[in-house]
């Protein structure tokens, strides 16, 4: 019997102190994390990044315009985790962060993240909402989670970027075995009983091209003189010949493409044809195969732009330039397009359209490590020329996020447990469906709703993760924390991904003085919910 109680005292002894080990200070040594900060170091790198820091400084030296200082490196890495995981760095990561060399720790955050399944799994989830939309789409046809999964494998090999689309453009096979033809398959129309054309030429163009040649679809463009119908029902051709069957996509080699003239009237049969850089597009091959190799070529600027400016907009919150797909060719030209659309889109191209390299370089941009206030007063001219980092509010999938991983110690990865795993995508996918999601105009800037704020203030999910449960993190930094100020910051340090500010610290310390036990882990648990529910949270600054 004795041995057993013995045995029982070490076991719970042993999980106390690897549960302080995580808070203070730092993790075990099995959960290290590697900060490589030597792809940003290189010399070609530095150059392109150096061109780019260039371009904005001459545009603020034009204008007059001061810029915001630095941001702290925590706000940063903050902004790349929320930015390419979709919640939060953990406390274990907070602390491995700051003892890393401070000149080198944010490129080599970055560069841990772009290699961590987290990133290849949220970035697939948010691209795959510009190829195919928000929907489900029919059953069996559509294998939406298989495709995601797919892009995820891709994007954590880091494929080159034009390769994936290529495939997803040109592949054929059963949506199964080659999850690529799902972007495809999302299009199925049940009238057709057929992928829909119309529909796949306008997802290639705003997708991959970062245009909107679909307001030629019934009529000539009314913005862009030079694309007429004709232009948008041949790219939509080179789709006229694929076929679905079950869950197979063809191409029967046969047939002609045609569509109903929805002004004229009456059906017309049209071939393929590019709206724009016909010479680059190949005389052999299918039509679909020919098309993909058209969309990637590294001549063609506008698949390069078009890259760029997402996930430029997905790291600030908003793209480079007015919209994240435009209206006609010329607002993406040389002439019109940003300096640093064009440098980095040269970049991307150069360099085998590298996905990972691209977000490392915007990432090591000067004006994305700018904070997002000033000593003086920032104005909209600020804001239009990049001189502070700009203000966005968090999609709910970043919000719940940034609640799950805060509640936590430890980081929540593939390494974590399976029932922490399947507990947090269960808890996001309830929250994301209550909390309301934007759908396809993901850059839209919004304030929060009512409804919004009562759910974060009232809602289950998050009062549940500040309560003083034994696993929340409220309860372990009660538990564990050497005093009062250190629980204090350990809690801002969780959720806000900062320290407090003396004023912060002294009132929340106040509160915990001569607290124990039960007390103090409801002390903690309502500072946990109180962070929870300020608006900081739930914005990217």
């Amino acid at each position: 019997m004795w041995g057993r109680n013995v045995l029982f005292v070490a076991v719970v002894l042993g999980a106390a102190l690897a549960l302080r080990a995580g808070l203070f200070p730092l993790s075990t040594a099995g959960r290290r994390i590697t900060f490589d900060a030597a792809p940003a170091e290189r010399p070609d790198f530095r150059v392109t990044v150096a061109k780019v820091n260039r371009a904005f400084r001459d545009q603020w030296a034009e204008k007059g315009l001061e810029h915001a200082p630095p941001a702290a490196d925590l706000t940063v890495a903050r902004r790349l985790s929320l930015a390419l995981t979709g919640s939060v760095p953990s406390l274990e990561d907070v602390r491995q962060f700051e003892e890393q060399r401070p000149e080198t720790r944010v490129a080599g955050w970055a560069h841990h993240l772009l290699k961590d399944r987290r990133f290849a799994d949220y970035f697939a989830d948010r691209l795959a909402r510009a190829y195919t939309g928000t929907e489900d789409g029919a059953p069996v046809v559509y294998r939406k989670r298989k495709f995601i999964a797919w892009l995820s494998d891709e994007f954590l090999q880091n494929t080159s970027y034009a390769e994936i689309v290529r495939q997803m453009v040109a592949a054929q096979g059963l949506n199964t075995d080659v999850p690529a033809v799902n972007f495809v398959a999302a299009s199925y129309d049940d009238n057709k009983e057929a992928p829909d054309p119309e529909k796949l030429a306008v997802r290639v163009s705003r997708a991959f091209l970062g245009l909107r040649i679909d307001c030629a679809q019934c009529h000539d463009h009314f913005l862009e003189p030079t694309w007429k119908q004709a232009h948008f029902q041949s790219l939509a051709a080179f789709f006229g010949q694929t076929k679905h069957a079950v869950t197979n996509i063809a191409d029967t080699g046969a047939g002609e493409y045609d569509f109903e003239d929805r002004v004229a009237g009456g059906r017309h049969a049209i071939g393929p044809a590019v709206p724009f850089l016909p010479e680059l597009l190949p005389a052999t091959g299918t039509r679909r195969e020919r098309l993909g190799a058209w969309v990637t070529d590294t001549k063609n600027v506008y698949f390069a732009r078009a890259t760029v400016n997402r996930v430029w907009a997905m790291l600030f919150g908003r793209p480079l330039t007015r919209r994240v797909e435009a209206q006609t060719l010329a607002e993406m030209s040389d002439e019109q397009a940003p300096p640093a659309l064009r440098i980095l889109g040269d970049d991307f191209a150069a360099h085998g359209h590298d996905l990972r390299r691209l977000i490392l370089l915007i990432s090591s941009l000067e004006v994305f490590r700018l904070d997002s206030a000033a000593a003086f007063e920032l104005t909209t001219a600020h804001d239009e020329a990049w001189a502070a980092f700009p203000l966005s509010r968090l999609r709910p999938e970043q919000v719940i996020g940034n609640v799950i991983q805060s509640a936590n110690v430890k980081t929540i990865n593939q390494r974590s447990h399976v029932f922490v795993r399947l507990a947090r995508y269960f808890d996001e996918k309830d929250f994301v469906a209550r909390y309301g999601d934007v759908d396809d105009d993901e850059f839209a800037r919004a304030g929060g709703t009512i409804p919004q704020r009562l759910l974060m203030m009232n809602g289950d999910l998050v009062d549940g993760k500040a309560k003083e449960e034994l696993l929340n993190a409220a309860a372990q930094i009660a538990m564990f924390a050497p005093d009062d100020g250190a629980a204090v910051e350990a809690a801002y340090l969780a959720v806000l991904t900062r320290r407090p500010t003396p004023s912060e610290s002294r009132h929340f310390t106040a509160g915990l003085v001569n607290t124990k036990g039960d007390e103090r882990k409801q002390r903690l648990a309502d500072l946990y919910w109180a962070l929870f529910n300020s608006t900081e949270l739930s914005w990217s600054h």
